[in-house]
């Protein structure tokens, strides 16, 4: 997801982001560099650096490094941000596989026909990972990498409303009001490919102790209209899975002909090694389709999804485009066209690398993790909102008890935490759960035991250091963090947008947890 950058006018530029008064200070140019070997003894170190206009001369290279080397050293820590479910660790080997592929476009595939490939052996695996039909001679289930399960999405998404506009189309009814049900729990992804195809959200809401969606209420939303139910394995606030098989086996039921698409996005390569009992996939004769994230327990860098379909009657052959290579057609389905390949050489890598005994070692020491973290956040008086024991996502959502007035709230602790480097979000969560503030840690792979008990030495410290404080002196505190954090900064953005009230957040206030 990439945010929507305002370009500055000529006069805001000029005005720079120097302190007001110090654009009428005259400073000498810098004299041109003769025989300087350091970086910072070079006129470069003396000039601002180039913002909104392309500078009419070249810089060296390691001047160049090194200047936007430092501009990015005020970002945060990767490993210390607890927020992203993003892979932030990967094997120098893997990594060195990656740099070697920066060059290949991936989408050419007669020039890099065994990318092409690595991608169909990634496919299979997923595929027989969420229990792909694959016994029959005649078994055809697909899948594609996607930049991310965003774009994963929106091809599922796309699929379902096709196949449901071909089939009112044959029948003679209709096909002008496709409508989509999901919980409203959902990452903005969701929001944004039913606004893109013109497809009616309709919600299943969260409530003060439900915060998955309600099997039940969601197939009684479905009408004539209705192009599929979304079910999350994983869901983004808590770390729930839905019951797509209560969902599958009401539909089953009533005799509803309803598909389901499974947002496995990032419980797609951790239920199959930690409950790989529980029936969520294509086991379900209702699950058409589904997306996973590889950069999320996958284990990749960003960005690379997947989704697979269960057969091609899920998915219209008129969206597929065949693209020939040493003489043969590859089927393409994609919103994008050129991209990298090495996200998704470094997803074939991880697999054969770690197999399916690395990866339920990996997963099921995240869950112990997991639990351990919540075990010690319930001992300094915290709520529990996530599920423990491997029942959901290896990570923990937790909220401050009300029954003991807290005159603080967990966005101030969030603010306390951040003063030690942890980004550890605070959250408002869905409609209708009534505005519960809620803070999340995600367990990735390199967060350690030892990191672990860190982590819970600083929430201790951040409650004691708020307990200390008056109440005004908490609420002066978060109203100066507010007006001067980076994101409240950010000029950026362009004002024409700043008051939409067609999302969820706009409409009910909903924080959008990062993925």
């Amino acid at each position: 997801m990439v945010h929507l950058a305002s370009v500055p006018s000529d006069v805001a530029a000029r005005r720079g982001s120097v302190a007001e008064g110090m654009e009428k200070i005259q400073f000498n140019d810098p004299a041109e560099d003769e025989g300087i070997a350091s970086v910072y003894g070079s006129r470069f170190a003396a000039q601002e650096l180039p913002q909104h206009e392309m500078p009419e001369r070249e810089m060296p290279k390691d001047i160049a490094y090194r200047m936007i080397r430092d501009d990015l050293s005020l970002d945060g820590n990767p490993m210390l941000n607890l927020a992203s479910f993003v892979t932030t660790y990967m094997e120098d080997e893997v990594e060195k596989l990656m740099a070697e592929a920066l060059p290949k476009n991936f989408i050419d595939y007669e020039e890099y026909p065994q990318t092409a490939e690595i991608q169909n052996r990634c496919v299979s695996m997923i595929a027989r990972m969420f229990n792909a039909p694959t016994q029959s001679e005649h078994a055809s289930a697909m899948g594609t990498s996607t930049v991310g399960s965003s774009e994963a999405i929106m091809l599922g998404v796309l699929s379902m409303k096709r196949r449901w506009q071909n089939k009112r189309k044959a029948e003679g009814k209709d096909s002008s009001k496709p409508n989509i049900i999901m919980n409203a729990a959902v990452q903005v992804c969701w929001e944004k490919a039913a606004r893109y195809f013109e497809v009616e959200e309709r919600y299943s809401y969260c409530t003060g102790d439900r915060y998955v969606i309600d099997p039940e209420e969601a197939v009684n939303l479905v009408d004539e209209n209705t192009i599929g139910i979304c079910a999350i394995v994983g869901t983004t606030y808590t770390g729930e899975y839905e019951d797509v098989k209560a969902i599958n086996d009401l539909l089953v039921k009533k005799n509803i002909d309803c598909p389901i698409h499974v947002d496995a996005a990032s419980g797609g390569f951790v239920a199959p090694f930690v409950v790989p009992e529980l029936p969520w996939d294509f086991r379900l004769e209702k699950v058409v389709s589904i997306n996973v994230s590889g950069h999320k327990y996958g284990l990749v860098y960003p960005g690379v999804g997947w989704i697979v379909w269960r057969s091609p009657e899920f998915l219209p052959k008129e969206l597929v485009f065949n693209i020939n290579y040493l003489g043969a057609d590859q089927a393409s389905f994609t919103l994008n066209f050129s991209k990298g390949a090495s996200q998704v050489i470094g997803q074939y890598y991880q697999m054969i690398r770690l197999g399916k005994r690395g990866y339920r070692l990996i997963m099921m020491n995240l869950t112990r993790t997991a639990d351990y973290l919540a075990a010690n956040l319930k001992q300094l008086g915290f709520l529990i909102m996530s599920k423990g024991g491997g029942q959901g996502l290896p990570l923990v959502a937790f909220r401050l008890d009300p029954e003991r007035g807290h005159h603080y709230d967990e966005f101030a602790i969030a603010h306390q935490l951040r003063e030690r480097g942890w980004v550890v979000p605070a959250y408002t969560m869905a409609p209708h759960s009534e505005n519960l503030k809620m803070m999340r840690v995600v367990v990735r792979e390199d967060f350690s035991r030892a990191r672990c008990d860190t982590l819970v030495q600083d929430i201790n410290l951040a409650l004691q250091t708020l307990n200390a404080m008056d109440q005004k002196t908490v609420e002066v505190h978060q109203e100066h963090v507010k007006k001067n954090t980076t994101a409240t900064k950010n000029k950026n953005s362009h004002p024409y947008y700043s008051k939409e009230r067609h999302s969820l957040q706009g409409k009910h206030g909903k924080t959008h947890a990062v993925c």
